[in-house]
């Protein structure tokens, strides 16, 4: 703001000064010797000569209203020909105090009508070029010093080995977690007869398992982004070590439930957060493949969980699928140590200005998450609602996370429905079973490679759009894998009849390992990319629809294959997924005005 007015002059004459005219403050607020205006400093002021001007004002503005006001005071001082008045600050109690400093140049007035001379005396006939300088308080405020990173401070300048080692350790983190989800699958035969329990009440040790993974982000998220990503890992995962010593060693059914709800839940912190990291360490050019590789470990997950659970299952006691769990969470938390550094810049840029602080002694360095709202409980609860608003309010995000969501619930449906299509009509054994996953594993492997065909298609894209790609360019890859998905379906439906050798379904698994991978590659990119202001609660929302998904598609896929057959129900899912296909092809082309009128999505 432009400072205030403080005083007016007269026009060619001065008023008498008052005794401390040349002492200009207020009584109250003395000036220290070395200040510009103090009488000594006064003594020993020099001014050069040059060209006069008429009328010369400097100031010092604030964007904060006056603090106080100091009554004006006027000198009067012979000078020469140029004046020059800088911006004053002074320092009194630690705070710094910011001045307007007005001055006007008098030409020629005789001093006895100023009432000084030359050397301060009364009477002298000789005329003086004279100054009239009013100093004024305008605000009083703190100098603080806002801390950035130096570009090599920045987490995406590490070496790439160091970041493809943290992307490795963080993805397979992922992978760890999902895969503890489908191990379940295998031991719900042994625990219902461990524990007296009905099949139906085993089976909540998958879906209750990915429930918590549905709910785990809405409080991780709003953590990663208070106190960095490191430590929510760091925490996750020893949580989940705990917990599965829990399930291990449950004595009844309840401990064994409510213990793997928990581990679910502490564990979903990679499945949103991890996310986030790929995103920290490399640039929009360059996070195509990095996210790719994230994206297949929580799928590939619940393809090795029964596969190996089978095997365990098979020759041990179910509790041994936990023992080795355990052992193998203890890895991934000591990796997680040793590999993984902080990505986050907000909370590198925090840690920066507390070193700074330490070092100086100096207060005034700050980070923007120093006067961000450290309310946890606020957090959380915007934490919940956000991601529910985006989904609400947005009929893209919803129709999209409703397609993830139907994807990934037939995933988990095939934990109940391979069982039935190759124990019961081909007499395969629980860890032959468990090989039958394989098919959609190598569908997935197999899409990998081409992520580097839609890639170019990206950056077609942003060349014929100035530079940057749009969201709706990740989408080609969505689109191959909308039609995939039911092709699979409806290949595997009727392929199932105990006449047709077992090896025909589980190659017609294949293409939908494929189309699993397309589409959740396509989404996840496309929502962190279309909603970067709130991409965070965008990934959250997903995780929280598609996980809730696969946790009810487990409750009733025993019912719906018992009562529809083999064929009927897997041709029922075939036939949504036909319906939800043409839903990538038409938010490729409309995307963009929907984006437009969004209030949520990147313009």
């Amino acid at each position: 703001m432009a400072p205030r007015t403080i005083t007016s002059f007269e026009d060619r004459g001065v008023p008498s000064p008052p005794p401390h005219a040349y002492y200009p403050g207020h009584p109250s607020f003395p000036l220290s010797s070395a200040h510009p205006y103090s009488s000594s400093a006064y003594a020993s002021a020099s001014y050069s000569s040059g060209s006069p001007r008429n009328d010369r004002r400097a100031s010092s503005t604030s964007s904060s209203p006056p603090a106080s006001f100091l009554s004006s005071e006027w000198i009067d001082r012979p000078i020469g020909t140029e004046d020059r008045v800088e911006r004053a600050q002074l320092n009194r109690n630690s705070a710094r105090l910011e001045y307007d400093i007005s001055v006007e140049r008098i030409d020629q007035l005789p001093l006895e009508k100023s009432g000084h001379g030359a050397k301060g005396g009364k009477g002298s006939k000789e005329g003086k070029e004279q100054l009239r300088v009013a100093v004024q308080e305008v605000v009083e405020l703190e100098t603080e010093y806002e801390v950035d990173l130096l570009p090599e401070e920045h987490p995406q300048q590490l070496p790439l080995w160091r970041k493809w080692l943290a992307v490795v350790v963080v993805s397979c983190c992922s992978f760890c977690v999902t895969g503890s989800s489908s191990m379940a699958a295998f031991t719900e035969t042994a625990v219902s007869e461990d524990f007296h329990i009905s099949h139906e009440v085993a089976v909540l040790s998958v879906s209750l398992f990915t429930e918590g993974m549905a709910l785990g982000p809405l409080l991780t998220g709003p953590l990663s982004e208070m106190y960095g990503r490191n430590i929510t890992y760091r925490a996750s995962f020893t949580l989940m070590f705990a917990f599965s010593f829990g399930v291990a060693f449950a004595p009844d059914t309840a401990v064994y439930l409510i213990f793997r709800f928990l581990s679910g839940f502490v564990g979903a912190t990679f499945l949103s957060v991890a996310g986030g990291t790929v995103s920290d360490l490399f640039k929009n050019e360059e996070v195509a493949n990095p996210m790719a590789f994230y994206t297949c470990s929580p799928f590939i997950g619940p393809i090795f969980g029964p596969l190996v659970s089978g095997f365990i299952n098979q020759n041990l006691n179910w509790r041994w699928t936990y023992y080795i769990l355990t052992i193998w969470i203890f890895v991934q938390t000591i990796l997680l140590y040793i590999c993984v550094p902080e990505t986050y810049a907000p909370i590198l840029r925090k840690w920066k200005a507390a070193r700074m602080r330490k070092s100086t002694g100096e207060e005034a360095y700050w980070a923007p998450l120093d006067k961000q709202d450290k309310d946890v409980m606020k957090a959380m609860l915007v934490s919940f609602y956000k991601p529910f608003e985006l989904i609400f309010y947005e009929r893209m995000a919803l129709l999209l996370n409703l397609w993830t969501s139907l994807v990934l619930g037939i995933l988990y449906l095939t934990f109940q429905a391979f069982p039935i299509i190759f124990t019961e009509k081909h007499g395969f054994s629980i860890q032959q079973s468990g090989l039958t996953f394989l098919g959609i594993g190598i569908g997935i492997v197999c899409a990998m490679p081409t992520q580097g065909y839609f890639n170019k298609l990206v950056v077609r894209d942003a060349k014929r759009n100035g530079g940057i790609a749009p969201p709706e360019s990740r989408l080609y890859m969505g689109e191959i894998g909308a039609i995939l998905v039911p092709i699979s379906l409806f290949w595997l439906s009727f392929t199932t009849y105990a006449s047709v050798p077992w090896v025909v379904p589980i190659v017609a698994s294949i293409p939908f390992g494929i189309g699993l991978y397309y589409v959740f590659t396509a989404v996840f990119t496309y929502l962190v990319t279309a909603y970067r202001p709130l991409a965070a609660s965008a990934m959250a929302g997903n995780t929280a629809m598609r996980c809730t998904f696969a946790a009810v598609f487990s409750l009733f896929a025993g019912y719906m294959y018992d009562g529809m057959g083999t064929v009927g129900a897997t041709a029922l899912l075939a036939g949504i997924m036909s319906v939800m296909a043409p839903l990538p092809f038409i938010f490729r082309r409309i995307g963009p005005r929907l984006r437009e009128k969004s209030k949520f999505a990147a313009h």
